[in-house]
């Protein structure tokens, strides 16, 4: 067993609550600058100011209307958007009703909103589009606690204005009592992350979470990264915890935010030229990779390849007493013919970025480095607000995740798992004590369910998964079961493995029933004769499994969604190794045995 702590740099009270800083830096700051909302056309955008008493403003007037509708405190209020500048307004808005915010995905099924919205027990929803506002009302029948649901641009429901007006005769002083009656202990919001059930959980973050992550973080971990003039470009869902937590650190840490999304990050980056970023390692590898297929189809594919050795040549000299003349000179050329293009396609100002939600890979974190952007790599959970861990620009091993952010202690247990105490981590799950206890432990260490190991200097290395939730690139937890079991109970498909850790997509390995596809042969008119291979080639048979695979992606978020599939020419079995005597899939004997057909899927 290792364990590495490090102090907290910034103590927090217990009084302390997530609307604080808003309100106190309009009465002392009013005219400094909190966010840059985004107008005009989506390839030209334009950013207008919004100062401290502005935002302060806005926030009362949409909490106003919360208490006029009836909302109290404690009270759930779900939102369900995109990222946008209102999404952080309502946010804080809810928590100065006293009231607590449960975000949803943008893209989530009816399914899944039924089960945020249900068990939540939230009271009303902030619902982006017609469309969200249409899924919401359709289950309005089995949701017994849901009153209002608010549009933001959904002209067929009353909107943001309604709201406003709704709360017009409201008073400053009910307000100012609302937001006083929490307290760092208070949940703040609750955030559904997959269990290995496939059941999402609500973890509960307290405003003394995010809080004191936030200030930890700001302050203490990237202290450097963050100074005068500092912004950032906030473009993941709000309803990731990593986003949410960027989100509270920018307020907290007095810089400058705003507000974008993947589609149109590029121009948004060109606009608004943040100093930083915070993203996951899908983001970095589209840079990459948009790069090099633009330099390939200018007939300049060797010269960026050759850009991209020496990037990565220079960076891991860096660690190791530093680049020789050679490789200076090299570095300098390409710095001209293709490095500085890539800063400039973030703007120009980038001069660090924060990765985490999956591993980013040493290379990639060297190009980055060798181009001139800093990639500081972290680590962390739903149930952790997000960062547990996190590399500094003086204090870097590309290829960990960094020292455990102030306030924090890391453990590895003998088994390997890595344990996190400290001021970032959840009070327990909501409605679901249990689940809580099973991973919470009395003083205070949380079970991540992840393998690693500590080294001398406390940095942190992620070696695997001890539970069996999926990461993809972009960050997005995904509970492979209830997939796996929706295309199972299809009567041609004997056994499923979802896959897609630290990949792009999600994607499928599908085996037939041998038993199944006699009389589904003779139904469709197939030779007796067909083998397994030849039938997971037959265009019917594969139409079919199509089929059950959109059928179970119904089930699932857009991102959870499985893009693509393979069915193998073999079946699972206890024979062959791949299942356990109790008929379960061996995941890590069948990823090592059919690794070329799963790298075939994301090559191919």
């Amino acid at each position: 067993m290792r364990e590495f702590s490090v102090p907290a740099m910034v103590e927090v009270s217990d009084s302390a609550t997530l609307t604080d800083t808003p309100f106190t830096r309009a009465a002392e700051e009013p005219n400094a600058i909190v966010t840059r909302r985004k107008s005009g056309p989506a390839d030209a955008p334009t950013w207008s100011a919004v100062t401290a008493a502005e935002f302060a403003a806005e926030i009362a007037r949409f909490a106003k209307g919360l208490v006029a509708a009836g909302i109290e405190p404690g009270d759930r209020v779900a939102l369900l958007s995109q990222t946008r500048y209102e999404w952080t307004v309502l946010d804080y808005a809810i928590w100065t009703a006293g009231a607590i915010s449960v975000p949803i995905y943008e893209t989530s099924s009816a399914e899944q909103i039924e089960w945020i919205m249900g068990d939540s027990g939230s009271k009303a929803v902030f619902a982006e589009t017609d469309a969200h506002v249409a899924a919401v009302e359709g289950l309005r029948d089995r949701l017994p606690d849901l009153g209002p649901v608010w549009g933001i641009d959904a002209p067929g429901v009353d909107g943001l204005e309604k709201l406003v007006e709704l709360g017009a005769d409201v008073d400053d002083d009910v307000i100012e009592k609302r937001r006083r009656s929490r307290n760092a202990a208070d949940v703040a919001t609750l955030i559904y992350t997959s269990g290995t059930t496939g059941r999402p959980k609500g973890c509960e973050i307290t405003h003394g979470n995010l809080v004191a992550t936030a200030r930890n973080g700001v302050q203490g971990a990237i202290s450097e990264v963050v100074t005068d003039g500092s912004s950032t470009l906030l473009f993941l869902p709000l309803a990731h915890v990593f986003a949410r937590f960027v989100q509270v650190a920018a307020i907290e840490g007095g810089l400058v935010l705003g507000h974008s999304n993947v589609p149109n990050l590029l121009p948004d980056l060109a606009t608004f030229r943040p100093t930083f970023l915070l993203a996951v390692p899908r983001v970095f590898e589209k840079v990459y990779n948009g790069a090099e297929q633009k330099a390939t189809a200018a007939g300049k594919g060797k010269i960026f390849k050759a850009a991209a050795e020496t990037a990565v040549a220079y960076s891991r000299a860096l660690d190791a007493g530093g680049p020789g003349l050679a490789v200076k000179l090299k570095h300098k050329a390409f710095d001209v013919l293709v490095y500085k293009k890539l800063r400039a396609a973030t703007g120009g100002q980038i001069a660090y970025a924060i990765s985490g939600g999956a591993a980013l890979g040493e290379r990639l974190g060297h190009f980055f480095r060798g181009v001139g952007i800093t990639i500081l790599e972290g680590y962390g959970l739903t149930e952790t607000t997000a960062p547990a861990s996190v590399n500094r620009p003086t204090e870097i091993k590309i290829g960990t995740v960094g020292r455990p952010l102030p306030g924090v202690d890391v453990r590895v247990d003998d088994d390997g798992e890595v344990l996190v105490r400290g001021v970032n981590v959840m009070r327990g799950y909501w409605n679901n004590e249990a689940a809580g206890k099973e991973v919470l432990e009395e003083d205070g260490w949380f079970h991540t369910g992840d393998l690693g190991s500590l080294d001398d200097d406390g940095f942190l290395r992620i070696t695997g998964r001890k539970k069996e939730i999926l990461v993809t690139a972009a960050g997005k937890n995904v509970a492979p079961a209830p997939l796996e079991d929706r295309l199972r109970a299809h009567p041609l498909i004997s056994q499923c493995l979802v896959v897609g850790d630290g990949r792009k997509f999600i994607s499928a390995l599908v085996t037939l029933d041998e038993e199944a596809l006699g009389p589904w042969k003779e139904q469709h008119g197939k030779p007796a004769e067909m083998t397994l291979d030849e039938a997971r080639r037959d265009p019917d048979l594969v139409a079919e499994i199509d089929a059950a695979v959109a059928e179970a992606n119904t089930s699932v978020s857009r991102a959870e969604a499985i893009k693509k599939h393979v069915i193998l020419g073999v079946d699972f079995t206890e024979e062959t190794g791949h299942l356990t005597p109790s008929l379960k899939v061996k995941r890590n004997v069948v990823l090592t045995d059919f690794a070329a057909e799963i790298d075939a899927i994301y090559t191919g």
